[in-house]
């Protein structure tokens, strides 16, 4: 999980019931109410609708919409290398050794070419002009919109041994025309745009995050092979700070290998292909691991396709097609026996499929999924060509693939039958919800929450301390299975998690339907100490993998329970961190009674509904899916098999934990 968002109040607006409300505007609608937003004032004005959010990922999407432009000039074939560097003051330099901008007056404007760039919507060299082929944003809007959120921006072009620079302020205006700011190596060509973002846009964070920016930047080495990305951060400390210097020959023969370094691989070679067909480039890797979950990975122009699309449809039809002729032809499948299912030759598999494509189609505006028909049997065509290919020239690895679909497919029959018993029935069906849960007494999904709570005895304070109109309790008993290292009808045949599917009622895995989710809120309440901890994670491992629309859609949340109870005379107060417990402490003075609660059964109901229950006064964790190759990851190092990697993890991070000893 990448990102935490606190919800520090939750406090509902409340509805006034039996009282009408005159919503009329009173206000005469004229020709003065039609506003025109001049240049970039529109971008300023409304700014989620151009990079998404003003948080720290709208932040972030500054970075790489500059970023981006590097790369387009790279795949273009005339820039080798693009550094990112981040100053002290968090302003961020991104420089090319591409063409570099043109330095001429645009026709249509009147104005230099840069300042046309960088100061009017729409305006680039991606609409078919020719200079290139393919790009990631294809709208002209990336350059502008970082200089209107940008406090200030500065765009330097090194061209025939002169330096052209230019400076916006105040809402990305020009301070002054493209002049010619001194002299360079007459070899040297590129760009660099150098920008602060605007603190009174970004009031959230104007601080970039280290790993993030690290992360994504080794991503775009690895998705354009043969392109070197410098990246350096001089607000590390001394002693730590490094540049990084990525750059990958192999392309995503290299990106699988780093994916699976964690994992141990069935098929040592990696599967690759590439191809160019009908004006649409694709590249394809693959490695099969011991593991049960496959992480497929797609990019269209070097923008991850979260939701994927026709790419990973083409990369399914054509696995499954050329697994089951491969099974068939060589006899580990009879004549009798049913075709493998996708899934079944999808467990354990890492894949990243990138494709190139010269007008690309989203479905949505967030670019998360791709349309283009014609991918599908694109992708389809190549890498399934080459997969028969690689089956065949490496019959020793081809057998290791075959074992392990196979053994997937005996254990799918058996997690079927082991599934029936926990999908939820119709109310026709005659299903029951789980003994244990105590549920609330409202239908209405949008106000409800369920708790799940580890014991009997948290149980019971919750169910006693509850709100029992919107609140539900579910306690389970122990630590759920470790869904990492298990088979699924394992996983199905788990009373613990047949009673959170069943209390759920949305389906699980390919049958998840989040619109039948009985409840808007599902808070993970465990106790503050490293049970607690290893109990969430155990629930977090098992909603990724099982559940993961619940969190994409933002519907589980960890309880924020007190770590102390500070009681002088009768003034009672709660700390929740360390930090807040030190400061009551010179708050409140001596003679303090100090609890510190190891548990949620320590604290009776009123207690529990006080600190942790109560919208008024709780504090709440939602968890967000930002990365999910991260996220991926970490979950693999943390719940895998690999003992080695998570004694690293362990090693690296021991400095950040926070261990009451």
């Amino acid at each position: 999980m990448s990102e935490i968002e606190k919800i520090e109040s939750e406090k509902e607006s409340e509805a006034v019931i039996g009282e009408e409300i005159d919503i009329k505007v009173t206000h005469e609608y004229g020709d003065e109410d039609i506003q025109v937003l001049d240049g970039l004032e529109a971008v300023r004005k409304r700014p989620g609708m151009y990079i998404a959010s003003t948080s720290s990922k709208g932040l972030h999407h500054l970075v790489w919409e500059i970023v981006d432009n590097g790369i387009d000039e790279a795949m273009a074939g005339y820039a080798t290398t693009i550094s990112v560097s981040v100053d002290k003051d968090n302003i961020i330099t991104v420089e090319d050794d591409g063409r570099g901008m043109p330095v001429g007056i645009n026709a249509k404007t009147e104005k230099s070419t840069i300042e046309t760039i960088f100061t009017v919507l729409h305006a680039g060299g991606k609409f078919g002009g020719g200079a290139y082929k393919v790009s990631g944003g294809l709208h002209g809007v990336g350059a502008s919109v970082v200089n209107a959120l940008s406090e200030w921006l500065e765009v330097r072009v090194f061209h025939d041994g002169s330096i052209y620079y230019v400076r916006f302020e105040n809402g990305g205006h020009a301070v002054d025309q493209l002049k010619v700011a001194g002299e360079c190596d007459p070899a040297k060509h590129g760009s660099q745009v150098r920008f602060k973002a605007d603190p009174t846009i970004f009031t959230e964070t104007t601080v970039y995050d280290h790993d993030t920016l690290r992360d994504r930047l080794r991503q775009l080495a690895f998705l354009n092979k043969g392109i070197r990305i410098i990246f350096h951060d001089d607000r590390e400390e001394e002693e730590k700070k490094r540049d990084y210097e990525f750059m990958f020959e192999g392309g995503l023969k290299e990106y699988v290998k780093y994916l699976n370094k964690n994992r141990s691989v069935i098929n040592e070679e990696i599967i690759y292909s590439e191809g160019y067909e009908n004006n649409i480039q694709v590249e394809v890797a693959c490695q099969y691991n011991d593991g049960y979950n496959p992480s497929v990975y797609t990019f269209c122009n070097n923008i991850n396709t979260a939701e994927g699309g026709t790419h990973e449809e083409g990369f399914r039809m054509a696995l499954n097609r050329v697994i089951n002729r491969y099974a068939r032809v060589k006899n580990f499948l009879k004549e009798k026996d049913d075709n493998l299912s996708s899934d079944d030759c999808k467990e354990g598999i890492t894949a990243v499929i990138s494709v190139k494509h010269p007008d690309p189609q989203y479905e949505g505006q967030t670019k998360t999924k791709l349309g283009n028909t014609e991918v599908r049997k694109t992708v389809s065509d190549i890498f399934g060509t080459q997969l028969e290919r690689f089956l065949m020239e490496n019959p020793d690895q081809a057998k290791k693939i075959m074992d392990k679909v196979i053994l997937a497919s005996q254990a799918r029959l058996a997690a079927k039958k082991a599934r029936e018993t926990t999908r939820r029935k119709t109310v026709l069906g005659g299903g029951s919800l789980p003994g244990k849960l105590a549920d609330c007494s409202s239908k209405d999904p949008s106000i409800c929450e369920i708790y799940i709570v580890e014991g009997d005895s948290a149980g019971g304070s919750a169910k006693s301390g509850r709100d029992s109109h919107f609140q539900a309790i579910l306690p389970l008993r122990g630590k759920i299975l470790n869904v990492e290292k298990a088979r699924q009808h394992r996983i199905y045949e788990n009373a613990e998690i047949r009673s959170m599917i069943t209390a759920f009622g949305c389906g699980v895995k390919d049958e998840i339907d989040t619109s039948k989710l009985r409840y808007n809120k599902i808070v993970i309440m465990t106790d503050a100490d490293v049970d607690g901890a290893h109990i969430r994670i155990l629930l977090l491992t098992f909603f990724y993998r099982y559940l993961r629309p619940i969190i994409e859609q933002g519907y589980v949340y960890i309880a924020q329970p007190p770590l102390y109870k500070v009681q002088k005379g009768n003034a009672i107060r709660y700390a929740y961190t360390e930090p807040q417990m030190a400061r009551l402490r010179e708050e409140m003075g001596d003679r303090l009674s100090i609890q510190r609660y190891k548990g949620l059964g320590e604290m009776d109901a009123d207690q529990l509904w006080e600190t942790t229950m109560d919208p008024k006064n709780r504090t709440l964790i939602r968890v967000n899916l930002d990365d999910a190759e991260q996220a991926d990851q970490y979950f693999n190092i943390l719940m895998g098999e690999e003992v080695e990697p998570r004694k690293n993890f362990i090693i690296e991070n021991a400095r950040f934990a926070d261990l009451d000893i």
